[in-house]
Protein backbone atom coordinates (compact mmCIF):
# COMPACT_ATOMS: atom_id res chain seq x y z
CA UNK A 1 0.00 0.00 0.00
CA UNK A 2 1.37 3.74 -0.35
CA UNK A 3 1.41 4.46 3.59
CA UNK A 4 4.60 3.38 5.50
CA UNK A 5 4.69 4.27 8.91
CA UNK A 6 8.55 4.23 9.14
CA UNK A 7 8.36 7.50 6.25
CA UNK A 8 9.34 10.55 8.40
CA UNK A 9 6.94 14.29 7.24
CA UNK A 10 10.25 15.80 6.58
CA UNK A 11 11.31 13.56 3.73
CA UNK A 12 7.89 14.48 2.30
CA UNK A 13 8.65 17.82 2.30
CA UNK A 14 12.28 18.19 1.15
CA UNK A 15 10.10 17.68 -2.54
CA UNK A 16 8.93 21.35 -2.39
CA UNK A 17 12.29 22.29 -4.03
CA UNK A 18 11.26 20.49 -7.46
CA UNK A 19 10.12 23.44 -10.00
CA UNK A 20 7.36 24.27 -11.54
CA UNK A 21 5.90 22.80 -14.57
CA UNK A 22 3.12 24.15 -17.00
CA UNK A 23 -0.19 22.43 -17.02
CA UNK A 24 -3.05 22.79 -20.11
CA UNK A 25 -6.62 22.50 -19.98
CA UNK A 26 -9.60 22.10 -22.48
CA UNK A 27 -12.89 22.06 -22.92
CA UNK A 28 -15.93 19.99 -24.44
CA UNK A 29 -18.47 17.54 -24.39
CA UNK A 30 -17.65 15.10 -21.26
CA UNK A 31 -19.64 12.31 -23.43
CA UNK A 32 -17.56 10.98 -26.51
CA UNK A 33 -19.40 9.58 -29.82
CA UNK A 34 -18.50 6.54 -31.53
CA UNK A 35 -16.19 8.17 -34.22
CA UNK A 36 -14.18 9.95 -31.72
CA UNK A 37 -13.59 6.70 -29.69
CA UNK A 38 -12.21 4.72 -32.33
CA UNK A 39 -9.21 6.82 -32.50
CA UNK A 40 -8.41 5.05 -28.64
CA UNK A 41 -7.29 1.40 -30.52
CA UNK A 42 -4.55 3.38 -32.00
CA UNK A 43 -1.92 4.56 -29.76
CA UNK A 44 -0.36 2.20 -27.03
CA UNK A 45 -1.86 1.77 -23.08
CA UNK A 46 -0.04 3.46 -20.16
CA UNK A 47 1.17 1.18 -18.14
CA UNK A 48 -0.21 1.72 -15.06
CA UNK A 49 -0.59 -1.73 -13.24
CA UNK A 50 2.69 0.20 -10.62
CA UNK A 51 -0.15 2.38 -9.07
CA UNK A 52 -2.74 -0.95 -8.83
CA UNK A 53 -3.44 -2.07 -4.99
CA UNK A 54 -5.18 -5.17 -5.10
CA UNK A 55 -8.39 -6.75 -2.83
CA UNK A 56 -7.89 -6.52 0.84
CA UNK A 57 -6.24 -2.98 0.57
CA UNK A 58 -7.81 -1.03 3.69
CA UNK A 59 -10.10 1.52 2.68
CA UNK A 60 -10.92 3.06 6.08
CA UNK A 61 -12.94 1.70 8.92
CA UNK A 62 -12.23 -1.76 8.12
CA UNK A 63 -13.74 -1.89 4.73
CA UNK A 64 -11.32 -3.16 2.21
CA UNK A 65 -10.82 -3.34 -1.77
CA UNK A 66 -13.27 -6.40 -2.70
CA UNK A 67 -11.90 -9.29 -4.59
CA UNK A 68 -12.97 -8.66 -8.42
CA UNK A 69 -12.16 -4.85 -8.06
CA UNK A 70 -8.39 -2.95 -8.47
CA UNK A 71 -7.79 0.84 -6.80
CA UNK A 72 -6.09 2.99 -8.84
CA UNK A 73 -3.60 5.46 -6.92
CA UNK A 74 -3.96 5.99 -3.56
CA UNK A 75 -6.65 7.23 -0.95
CA UNK A 76 -7.67 10.64 -1.01
CA UNK A 77 -7.78 12.18 2.38
CA UNK A 78 -9.80 15.52 2.76
CA UNK A 79 -10.61 17.35 5.88
CA UNK A 80 -14.72 18.00 5.18
CA UNK A 81 -15.70 22.12 5.50
CA UNK A 82 -17.36 21.15 8.25
CA UNK A 83 -14.20 20.25 9.87
CA UNK A 84 -12.20 23.30 8.53
CA UNK A 85 -15.40 25.45 9.86
CA UNK A 86 -15.13 23.71 13.12
CA UNK A 87 -11.54 23.82 14.07
CA UNK A 88 -11.12 27.68 12.55
CA UNK A 89 -11.28 29.69 15.83
CA UNK A 90 -8.43 27.49 17.43
CA UNK A 91 -6.26 28.06 14.63
CA UNK A 92 -7.11 32.18 14.44
CA UNK A 93 -5.77 31.66 18.48
CA UNK A 94 -2.89 29.98 17.75
CA UNK A 95 -1.88 32.02 14.98
CA UNK A 96 -2.22 35.08 16.99
CA UNK A 97 -0.10 33.82 19.93
CA UNK A 98 2.70 32.43 18.06
CA UNK A 99 2.88 36.16 16.66
CA UNK A 100 2.71 37.32 19.57
CA UNK A 101 5.40 35.65 21.05
CA UNK A 102 7.09 36.81 18.07
CA UNK A 103 6.88 40.40 18.86
CA UNK A 104 7.50 40.00 22.46
CA UNK A 105 11.15 38.15 21.26
CA UNK A 106 11.67 40.92 19.19
CA UNK A 107 11.29 43.55 21.75
CA UNK A 108 13.36 41.75 24.12
CA UNK A 109 16.52 41.50 21.58
CA UNK A 110 16.02 44.81 20.90
CA UNK A 111 15.91 45.84 24.56
CA UNK A 112 18.90 44.03 25.51
CA UNK A 113 21.38 45.45 22.43
CA UNK A 114 20.21 48.34 21.36
CA UNK A 115 22.56 48.62 18.64
CA UNK A 116 22.10 45.14 17.20
CA UNK A 117 19.78 45.81 13.79
CA UNK A 118 17.53 42.83 14.61
CA UNK A 119 16.27 41.56 11.19
CA UNK A 120 11.84 42.20 10.80
CA UNK A 121 10.50 38.59 10.02
CA UNK A 122 9.42 38.28 6.36
CA UNK A 123 6.22 36.21 5.02
CA UNK A 124 7.35 32.72 4.35
CA UNK A 125 6.99 31.82 0.43
CA UNK A 126 4.55 30.04 -1.09
CA UNK A 127 6.52 26.64 -1.99
CA UNK A 128 4.96 23.27 -3.20
CA UNK A 129 3.99 21.15 -1.15
CA UNK A 130 2.92 23.51 1.62
CA UNK A 131 3.38 22.69 5.29
CA UNK A 132 -0.22 21.41 7.22
CA UNK A 133 -2.79 24.06 6.96
CA UNK A 134 -3.51 23.66 10.86
CA UNK A 135 0.45 23.78 11.96
CA UNK A 136 -0.09 26.15 14.23
CA UNK A 137 -1.51 23.46 16.70
CA UNK A 138 -0.29 21.36 18.83
CA UNK A 139 -2.53 18.41 16.65
CA UNK A 140 -3.72 19.01 13.36
CA UNK A 141 -7.02 17.79 12.90
CA UNK A 142 -7.03 14.51 10.75
CA UNK A 143 -9.44 14.31 7.63
CA UNK A 144 -12.22 13.05 7.75
CA UNK A 145 -13.40 12.00 4.56
CA UNK A 146 -11.51 9.47 2.33
CA UNK A 147 -12.18 8.40 -1.28
CA UNK A 148 -11.49 6.04 -3.81
CA UNK A 149 -11.36 4.95 -7.22
CA UNK A 150 -11.47 1.54 -7.93
CA UNK A 151 -11.99 -0.65 -11.38
CA UNK A 152 -13.99 -3.67 -11.73
CA UNK A 153 -12.23 -6.70 -13.20
CA UNK A 154 -14.44 -9.32 -12.09
CA UNK A 155 -18.36 -9.84 -12.28
CA UNK A 156 -19.39 -6.28 -11.86
CA UNK A 157 -22.54 -7.73 -9.59
CA UNK A 158 -20.91 -9.38 -7.21
CA UNK A 159 -17.86 -6.73 -6.78
CA UNK A 160 -21.02 -4.27 -6.31
CA UNK A 161 -22.42 -6.65 -3.82
CA UNK A 162 -19.47 -7.44 -2.26
CA UNK A 163 -18.53 -3.92 -1.30
CA UNK A 164 -22.71 -3.65 -0.26
CA UNK A 165 -21.89 -6.59 2.29
CA UNK A 166 -18.97 -4.76 3.90
CA UNK A 167 -21.10 -1.31 3.99
CA UNK A 168 -23.78 -3.71 5.96
CA UNK A 169 -21.06 -5.32 8.03
CA UNK A 170 -19.63 -2.05 9.21
CA UNK A 171 -23.29 0.00 9.67
CA UNK A 172 -25.16 -2.82 11.84
CA UNK A 173 -28.68 -1.38 11.60
CA UNK A 174 -27.95 0.75 8.45
CA UNK A 175 -30.48 0.80 5.43
CA UNK A 176 -28.19 -1.11 3.05
CA UNK A 177 -29.18 -1.70 -0.11
CA UNK A 178 -28.18 -5.41 -1.15
CA UNK A 179 -29.74 -5.54 -4.97
CA UNK A 180 -29.25 -4.32 -7.96
CA UNK A 181 -32.59 -2.96 -8.39
CA UNK A 182 -32.33 -1.03 -5.39
CA UNK A 183 -29.24 0.94 -6.52
CA UNK A 184 -29.01 0.81 -10.44
CA UNK A 185 -30.75 2.75 -13.17
CA UNK A 186 -31.54 1.47 -16.38
CA UNK A 187 -32.66 1.54 -20.09
CA UNK A 188 -33.99 -1.78 -21.67
CA UNK A 189 -32.31 -3.22 -18.94
CA UNK A 190 -29.38 -2.15 -19.48
CA UNK A 191 -27.40 -1.11 -16.47
CA UNK A 192 -27.00 2.89 -16.94
CA UNK A 193 -25.25 3.61 -13.81
CA UNK A 194 -25.56 2.32 -9.81
CA UNK A 195 -25.53 4.82 -6.48
CA UNK A 196 -25.71 4.01 -2.46
CA UNK A 197 -25.66 6.44 0.05
CA UNK A 198 -25.60 4.95 3.41
CA UNK A 199 -25.30 6.66 6.74
CA UNK A 200 -24.71 4.57 9.74
CA UNK A 201 -22.95 3.99 13.35
CA UNK A 202 -19.91 1.66 13.71
CA UNK A 203 -19.69 -0.65 15.79
CA UNK A 204 -17.49 1.67 18.32
CA UNK A 205 -19.96 4.35 17.90
CA UNK A 206 -19.00 6.60 15.11
CA UNK A 207 -21.44 8.40 12.66
CA UNK A 208 -20.25 7.33 8.88
CA UNK A 209 -21.60 8.40 5.42
CA UNK A 210 -20.47 6.00 2.54
CA UNK A 211 -21.63 7.17 -0.97
CA UNK A 212 -20.63 4.35 -3.78
CA UNK A 213 -21.20 5.17 -7.18
CA UNK A 214 -20.78 2.95 -10.50
CA UNK A 215 -20.15 3.74 -13.65
CA UNK A 216 -20.38 1.22 -16.78
CA UNK A 217 -19.40 3.69 -19.77
CA UNK A 218 -21.68 5.09 -22.28
CA UNK A 219 -23.98 3.07 -23.02
CA UNK A 220 -24.95 4.94 -26.24
CA UNK A 221 -21.78 4.69 -27.96
CA UNK A 222 -20.37 1.72 -26.11
CA UNK A 223 -16.99 3.50 -24.94
CA UNK A 224 -15.79 3.38 -21.67
CA UNK A 225 -13.97 6.60 -19.98
CA UNK A 226 -10.23 7.03 -20.58
CA UNK A 227 -7.82 3.95 -18.80
CA UNK A 228 -11.16 1.97 -17.48
CA UNK A 229 -10.10 -0.59 -19.70
CA UNK A 230 -13.77 -1.25 -20.93
CA UNK A 231 -14.65 -2.17 -17.45
CA UNK A 232 -17.18 -0.23 -15.07
CA UNK A 233 -15.34 1.75 -12.36
CA UNK A 234 -16.97 2.38 -8.82
CA UNK A 235 -15.77 5.24 -6.51
CA UNK A 236 -16.16 4.99 -2.61
CA UNK A 237 -16.40 8.02 -0.39
CA UNK A 238 -16.39 7.32 3.19
CA UNK A 239 -16.92 10.71 5.83
CA UNK A 240 -17.30 11.09 9.45
CA UNK A 241 -20.18 13.15 10.11
CA UNK A 242 -20.60 12.76 13.58
CA UNK A 243 -19.44 15.84 15.89
CA UNK A 244 -16.37 16.72 14.58
CA UNK A 245 -14.41 17.25 17.87
CA UNK A 246 -15.57 13.66 19.42
CA UNK A 247 -13.90 12.33 16.44
CA UNK A 248 -11.16 13.40 16.93
CA UNK A 249 -10.37 11.52 20.50
CA UNK A 250 -9.57 8.36 18.97
CA UNK A 251 -9.12 5.97 15.42
CA UNK A 252 -12.03 4.32 14.26
CA UNK A 253 -11.53 0.88 14.85
CA UNK A 254 -10.94 -1.45 12.05
CA UNK A 255 -12.83 -4.27 13.50
CA UNK A 256 -16.27 -4.77 11.20
CA UNK A 257 -18.71 -7.40 12.03
CA UNK A 258 -19.05 -10.30 10.16
CA UNK A 259 -19.60 -10.33 6.21
CA UNK A 260 -22.44 -11.73 4.05
CA UNK A 261 -20.77 -14.01 1.82
CA UNK A 262 -22.11 -13.04 -1.84
CA UNK A 263 -22.43 -16.18 -4.34
CA UNK A 264 -20.94 -15.63 -7.70
CA UNK A 265 -24.04 -17.01 -9.12
CA UNK A 266 -26.00 -13.77 -7.36
CA UNK A 267 -29.17 -13.05 -9.74
CA UNK A 268 -28.92 -9.56 -10.74
CA UNK A 269 -32.32 -9.48 -11.32
CA UNK A 270 -32.73 -9.00 -15.23
CA UNK A 271 -30.59 -6.39 -14.91
CA UNK A 272 -27.38 -6.48 -17.78
CA UNK A 273 -24.11 -5.00 -17.63
CA UNK A 274 -23.41 -3.14 -20.35
CA UNK A 275 -19.88 -4.41 -22.97
CA UNK A 276 -17.96 -1.76 -24.16
CA UNK A 277 -16.30 -1.87 -27.08
CA UNK A 278 -13.23 0.31 -26.22
CA UNK A 279 -12.12 3.47 -23.81
CA UNK A 280 -12.31 6.81 -25.11
CA UNK A 281 -8.83 8.48 -26.11
CA UNK A 282 -6.87 10.44 -23.18
CA UNK A 283 -7.31 13.59 -25.09
CA UNK A 284 -11.22 13.35 -24.42
CA UNK A 285 -12.84 16.33 -22.31
CA UNK A 286 -13.51 14.87 -18.75
CA UNK A 287 -14.48 16.83 -15.39
CA UNK A 288 -16.28 20.12 -16.77
CA UNK A 289 -14.16 20.05 -19.91
CA UNK A 290 -10.64 19.34 -18.45
CA UNK A 291 -8.40 17.73 -20.70
CA UNK A 292 -5.47 15.45 -19.62
CA UNK A 293 -2.17 17.56 -20.46
CA UNK A 294 0.30 15.30 -22.39
CA UNK A 295 2.53 14.87 -19.69
CA UNK A 296 0.36 13.40 -17.36
CA UNK A 297 -1.16 9.43 -17.28
CA UNK A 298 -4.50 9.23 -16.80
CA UNK A 299 -5.00 6.34 -14.29
CA UNK A 300 -8.62 5.92 -14.31
CA UNK A 301 -11.99 8.04 -14.73
CA UNK A 302 -15.21 7.91 -14.88
CA UNK A 303 -17.99 9.62 -17.31
CA UNK A 304 -20.74 9.49 -14.12
CA UNK A 305 -20.06 10.93 -11.84
CA UNK A 306 -16.99 12.58 -13.36
CA UNK A 307 -14.18 12.56 -11.83
CA UNK A 308 -10.58 11.51 -12.99
CA UNK A 309 -7.25 10.52 -11.46
CA UNK A 310 -4.10 11.11 -13.00
CA UNK A 311 -0.55 11.18 -11.85
CA UNK A 312 2.72 13.29 -13.27
CA UNK A 313 6.51 13.02 -13.07
CA UNK A 314 6.77 16.19 -10.61
CA UNK A 315 5.05 17.30 -7.81
CA UNK A 316 4.82 20.76 -8.79
CA UNK A 317 2.84 19.90 -11.43
CA UNK A 318 0.60 18.10 -9.62
CA UNK A 319 -0.55 20.77 -7.17
CA UNK A 320 -0.62 23.36 -9.94
CA UNK A 321 -2.77 21.43 -12.05
CA UNK A 322 -5.23 20.76 -9.29
CA UNK A 323 -5.06 24.62 -8.34
CA UNK A 324 -5.58 26.14 -11.79
CA UNK A 325 -8.89 23.58 -13.03
CA UNK A 326 -10.82 24.58 -9.52
CA UNK A 327 -9.42 28.45 -10.09
CA UNK A 328 -10.70 28.57 -14.36
CA UNK A 329 -14.19 26.93 -13.00
CA UNK A 330 -15.22 29.18 -10.13
CA UNK A 331 -15.72 33.38 -9.60
CA UNK A 332 -13.98 34.23 -6.16
CA UNK A 333 -11.61 32.83 -4.26
CA UNK A 334 -10.24 29.10 -4.11
CA UNK A 335 -10.36 27.49 -0.85
CA UNK A 336 -6.78 25.61 0.29
CA UNK A 337 -6.23 22.92 2.58
CA UNK A 338 -3.19 21.06 2.82
CA UNK A 339 -2.89 17.66 5.30
CA UNK A 340 0.02 16.10 6.32
CA UNK A 341 0.00 12.38 7.39
CA UNK A 342 3.50 10.41 8.12
CA UNK A 343 4.68 9.88 4.17
CA UNK A 344 1.72 11.70 2.44
CA UNK A 345 1.09 15.11 2.29
CA UNK A 346 -2.75 15.71 0.69
CA UNK A 347 -3.75 19.25 -0.97
CA UNK A 348 -7.18 20.14 -1.53
CA UNK A 349 -8.40 22.65 -3.53
CA UNK A 350 -12.39 23.24 -3.92
CA UNK A 351 -15.11 25.90 -4.88
CA UNK A 352 -18.35 26.29 -6.08
CA UNK A 353 -19.67 27.77 -9.05
CA UNK A 354 -22.92 30.30 -9.47
CA UNK A 355 -25.18 26.97 -9.71
CA UNK A 356 -24.14 25.24 -6.69
CA UNK A 357 -21.89 22.96 -8.91
CA UNK A 358 -18.67 21.68 -6.61
CA UNK A 359 -15.49 21.59 -7.41
CA UNK A 360 -12.92 19.19 -5.62
CA UNK A 361 -9.20 18.47 -6.81
CA UNK A 362 -6.74 17.15 -4.25
CA UNK A 363 -3.20 16.60 -5.15
CA UNK A 364 -1.24 13.49 -3.43
CA UNK A 365 1.94 13.80 -2.88
CA UNK A 366 3.16 10.09 -1.46
CA UNK A 367 6.73 7.91 -1.20
CA UNK A 368 5.11 6.01 -4.46
CA UNK A 369 4.22 9.78 -6.57
CA UNK A 370 2.61 12.31 -7.34
CA UNK A 371 -1.14 12.67 -8.14
CA UNK A 372 -4.49 14.43 -8.62
CA UNK A 373 -7.96 13.50 -8.14
CA UNK A 374 -10.22 16.27 -9.87
CA UNK A 375 -14.24 15.68 -9.14
CA UNK A 376 -17.20 17.29 -10.08
CA UNK A 377 -20.48 17.55 -7.52
CA UNK A 378 -23.76 18.20 -9.15
CA UNK A 379 -25.53 21.02 -6.59
CA UNK A 380 -27.26 18.16 -4.62
CA UNK A 381 -24.77 15.60 -4.40
CA UNK A 382 -23.11 14.48 -0.82
CA UNK A 383 -19.46 15.53 -0.78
Amino acid sequence: MFSSASVRRAAILSVATLALAACQAGSGDPAPDATASATATASPKPDVAIFESGPDSPLGYGLQVPAGATQLGPLSRIRSEQMIKTYAPDLQAAQAQRDADRREDLAERRAENPDEVVPVPVPTPDVRPSQDSFNPLEEQPRPDTVISTMRIDGSPTVVVLRMMAQISAMLPGADVPMRLTEMCTETDMRITGCTAEVTGTTADDREVRVVVNVDPGNVETRTSAPSALRQPVMTLQIRYVGDVREGQRERESSEIGEIAEISPDVDPEGLIWPSMDLDAPADTPLVDGFVAPEDAIILLSGFSPQFVELTTDKAATADLLAQRWVEERIEGEVAKDVAVELNEVNTTYTGSSEDGTYYRATYVLSARGNYVLLRVYPPDAPR
